[in-house]
């Protein structure tokens, strides 16, 4: 059979966005069929140096280029990219856009076909504050470890939300051009993907004591022999095959059970058993 042609197969995409939230919304909608132009300043994207494994991910399949948009000829080429392209993704301050004459009233007079995906930290008049992903985490309570002591988090909950939000903006913008011929402007506030994000520990799901939080024996982290489980039998059938198969009900005689076996040992046996089991990484 021929393979599907991707959905987003020719819509070209043109980003200044460096670090992390945009990067991976670039390869998200370059994963869907775009073409992506990743557009860097001369001194690169921090990612480059930091982690240039990741980096690679992020930037395969498309072009990378760099331009100094602070002189005529970095304007010059940008124009000539955007002139061509569908989407347009930036990262940075509103005031810093419009310093480069790159805020959307601007680029769309020049660009009426354009639709542009601004991803910024807070939305609206807080989009001028200053922020990261550690700041829209903490303030949302994402970065306390069991004990109730604050720790850097270990993955970036904000940005990730973010890309993916951004992303589906490109698409939607794309959607209702397509229905409406006219571009739109998407604004993709970090801040609100993190407090989405912290939903489920606001209501109390995840919270200490939360049905996801401690509360339930059959959905939590056990120490095995040699390491730990995370054992995820959340589900009714899940949980009463799990207490029939290892005699348990509570968490004292969950651990029990489970310090008996090596993480390998468990994790065979659930595939055995249809028990959602895996066994954490070794640090």
């Amino acid at each position: 059979m021929r393979e599907a042609t991707p959905p987003l197969d020719g819509i070209a995409v043109v980003s200044i966005a460096t670090n992390v939230p945009g990067p991976v919304a670039a390869a998200r909608l370059t994963s869907l069929g775009a073409t992506v132009t990743k557009v860097e300043p001369p001194s690169g994207d921090l990612i480059t140096r930091v982690a240039p494994g990741y980096y690679a991910e992020l930037t395969a399949g498309q072009e990378v280029v760099t331009l100094d948009l602070k002189t005529p000829e970095g304007t010059i080429a940008l124009e000539a990219l955007l002139a061509a392209a569908d989407v347009f993704i930036t990262s940075h301050r509103p005031s810093a856009l419009a310093r480069l004459g790159l805020d959307w009233e601007a680029v769309h007079a020049r660009h009426p076909r354009l639709c542009h995906v601004a991803i910024v930290g807070d939305p609206g008049a807080g989009a001028e504050v200053p922020g990261h992903d550690l700041t829209y985490q903490a303030v949302n309570g994402l970065i306390f470890a069991d004990d109730g002591t604050p720790r850097l988090p270990a993955t970036l909950i904000a940005d990730l939300a973010g890309a993916e939000r951004a992303a589906t903006a490109a698409v939607t913008a794309l959607f209702a051009r397509e229905r409406t011929g006219t571009a739109t402007h998407h604004e993709v506030a970090l801040s609100a993907a993190a407090e989405a994000m912290a939903d489920p520990l606001r209501h109390g799901l995840t919270a200490p004591g939360g049905l996801l939080g401690g509360a339930l024996p059959g959905y939590a982290i056990y120490a095995a022999r040699d390491g730990f489980v995370a054992c995820a039998a959340l589900e009714p059938h899940f949980l009463a095959r799990l207490e029939e198969l290892l005699g348990a009900r509570d968490h004292e005689g969950l651990a029990a059970a489970f310090g008996t076996r090596t993480a390998g040992e468990w994790v065979e046996w659930a595939r055995d058993h249809d028990v959602p089991l895996e066994a954490l990484p070794r640090a």
